[in-house]
């Protein structure tokens, strides 16, 4: 279950919007997507979400139109293979139609088989664990640290059995896990590390981007991320010894890649594979976003930082628990989340923010107690932080273009929550 909502594309044309306009002008023209939580006929004027646009995509959509290729691998494919390349410090990134994808390819680069074990937090979406099922692995797992909400790496190496051939990550909130810790463990059990950073582009764990440090990563361009191509997603390779047969799976599982080089004279198939490629018109779209990722950055870090003055004497109160980012992690402002007393106080604020039509959601239901987590994985112990953070956590709206109404938002959450 992923109760996110975010806001529906209304019909704009070219002239509509210019630099830095956002796709929807008026808050009454965005109706968010249903989740568990909503009523019909409330319109939401302050969306949970409301998706970016930095004014060229348009534009570089019909560049790639104009190219001729409306496929994969174009040049704007390329624009964005060599952004993430510089700019994260990974061997090689590949484009994929998802973040869903880039793990699937991830968990066919690992040859997992059945049986196999993969380490993880319960507290993600479920693509993180899906993509290791698909090839029959047992997802094994893990709770998560009380303070920063990602795996416990304390908890990891007491988790590993004869079975397990890897771990898997994933940075909630775009704040890193412990990754020397976790490097570590992986080195002396001699396992891979994939990191899930769908929510971590331009942040850092003592300097080093998220996305370059495991052996894998996958990142999410959905349109509820930071960056955004509406769907979308990049594979990140840093051990070279996966990036040749990484281009294959990629490529339906053929040599095609060598053959656009000119390493071979023909391409065959040659190993299992599937088509992981967007089309060039997303990668365009994507190529736009890139380059205004660190403004895009920079704008959500002011408004997160704006929501973390305001929650400080309620926390201080007793009222809420704010986000813990520790000082060696740079985080990127992918959410805004408060830490309610109980259950019962969350779904009173969820119902009551939607009353002052304010877009508010929970998150994740934990995998391990979910009927799939319970036939396809099992927990490697009690994840008593993972439920109760499941209980309690709520979202605030962040996107950028919300500060002229974010006031507005903590002046009502206030008041919902100290009658509460």
């Amino acid at each position: 279950m992923h109760p996110t909502t975010s806001g529906a594309i209304a019909k704009v044309s070219h002239e509509k919007y210019g630099h830095h306009a956002n796709l929807l002008d008026t808050p009454a023209t965005c109706q968010p997507v249903a989740s568990a939580t909503d009523t019909p006929n409330i319109p939401m004027t302050i969306p949970f979400n409301r998706p970016y646009l930095v004014g060229r995509e348009l534009d570089y959509i019909a560049q790639a139109h104009a190219n001729g290729q409306l496929s994969g691998d174009g040049v704007f494919t390329r624009r964005c293979h060599a952004w993430l390349e510089q700019r994260i410090g990974t061997r090689k990134a590949l484009l994929t139609h998802s973040c869903t994808a880039a793990l699937e390819m991830a968990a066919i680069l690992l040859d997992l088989q059945p049986g196999d074990e993969v380490i993880m937090p319960s507290f993600t979406f479920v693509s993180t664990a899906n993509a290791f099922v698909l090839r029959g692995a047992v997802p094994v797992f893990v709770d998560i640290r009380p303070d920063t909400l990602n795996i416990d790496e304390v908890l990891i190496e007491q988790a590993i059995t004869p079975h397990t051939r890897a771990i898997c990550v994933v940075h909630y909130a775009g704040v890193a896990c412990e990754m020397d810790a976790i490097m570590a463990i992986a080195a002396r059990h001699g396992l891979k590390v994939i990191e899930d950073a769908a929510q971590g582009i331009l942040s850092s764990y003592k300097g080093r981007p998220l996305g370059s440090i495991g052996d894998l990563a996958a990142l999410s361009f959905h349109e509820t991320k930071n960056v955004i191509s509406g769907e979308g997603g990049a594979l990140l390779i840093n051990d070279p010894a996966l990036i040749e047969r990484a281009e294959v799976i990629r490529e339906k599982g053929t040599n095609r890649s060598k053959f656009f080089r000119g390493q071979v004279d023909k391409y065959t198939w040659v190993d299992i594979g599937s088509s992981y490629l967007p089309s060039e018109l997303i990668a365009a779209f994507l190529a736009a976003q890139l380059e205004e990722a660190e403004g895009i950055t920079a704008r959500r870090l002011a408004i997160w930082d704006r929501y973390h003055t305001w929650a400080a004497p309620l926390q201080r109160s007793g009222t809420l628990r704010r986000p813990i980012v520790p000082d060696h992690c740079m985080h990127n402002a992918h959410m805004y989340f408060l830490l309610l007393r109980d259950l019962d106080v969350r779904t009173h604020f969820i119902d009551a923010m939607k009353v002052a039509n304010i877009g508010t959601v929970f998150h994740y239901i934990p995998l391990h107690s979910s009927p799939a987590g319970q036939r396809y994985g099992r927990a490697a112990a009690t994840l008593p932080h993972t439920e109760a953070t499941s209980d309690r956590l709520v979202r605030l709206p962040l996107w950028v273009g919300l500060e002229d109404q974010q006031d507005h938002v903590m002046q009502a959450a206030q008041h919902i929550l100290e009658l509460t």
